[in-house]
């Protein structure tokens, strides 16, 4: 039996992110608009997708390029953007680029290679994060943050991709010191790297945080947080 989606209980969580989101603004001295709320919704119907694109979310993001393929040719996302947030082979980017607003997880020179031949092909420019493994975790993706010189100057080479920012999944996933370091750390990058490149204004964003510890993260300088289980409650 399908599971059907509890429009009231959506639109208090949304309501109570944020609220949360508008105090951890304050708190750093920041206005809540800016940080825009990024709804994860892997492994949800396009229903639930649906009625949450009703509520104050700005953007969803999709880990998985099939729910990305369905969801939009259902209509779920009502117009909003959707980012692509999980890992991206080489071999699949021409299923995502012109699809996904922003690809968030981009980790590698070969992988930016790719998505920048893709978005030629289609005659387009395609925003990009370049994904940061900011805790050289071996159980993660990203590139560490010494590579990310590199790539900044293949990406400022190629005319198709626009370099929008940086993307992280630090080792914490709460609100603690500890993962207000790793935050910390990502927003000193995110400003090293905006000082190396002055010219690019377009580097605006700074995606980090999500359902456990996005109030550090606000608190520590995100511009964008990804939160799934906070609307959508546990997966099934």
């Amino acid at each position: 039996m399908a599971h059907t989606p509890d429009m009231a209980l959506l639109a208090d969580r949304v309501a109570a992110v944020r609220f949360h989101m508008a105090q951890a603004a304050a708190q750093a001295g920041r206005r809540p608009d800016e940080i825009k709320l990024c709804a994860a919704c892997k492994s949800r119907s396009s229903e639930e997708v649906r009625l949450s694109a009703g509520l104050e979310i700005d953007l969803f993001g999709e880990n998985r390029m099939q729910e990305l393929a369905a969801h939009m040719a259902d209509g779920a996302y009502l117009g909003k953007p959707c980012h692509f947030i999980g890992h991206l082979q080489t071999n699949k980017v021409r299923r995502v680029v012109g699809q996904a607003a922003i690809i968030e997880s981009v980790s590698s020179i070969r992988l930016l290679s790719a998505i920048a031949a893709e978005a030629r092909k289609q005659g387009i420019v395609q925003d990009i994060l370049f994904e940061i493994n900011i805790g050289e975790e071996d159980s993660k993706m990203g590139a560490s943050a010494e590579a990310l010189w590199p790539m900044m100057d293949d990406a400022a080479s190629l005319p198709s991709v626009r370099l929008r920012g940086l993307m992280a999944i630090p080792p914490a996933f709460d609100n603690s010191p500890e993962s207000r370091r790793w935050f910390a750390m990502m927003r000193a990058l995110f400003e090293k790297a905006r000082a190396r490149h002055p010219g690019s204004a377009h580097l605006d964003t700074l995606s980090m945080g999500m359902t456990g510890s996005y109030i550090a993260a606000i608190e520590e300088g995100a511009t964008l947080i990804r939160v799934g289980t906070g609307i959508y409650g546990e997966r099934s």
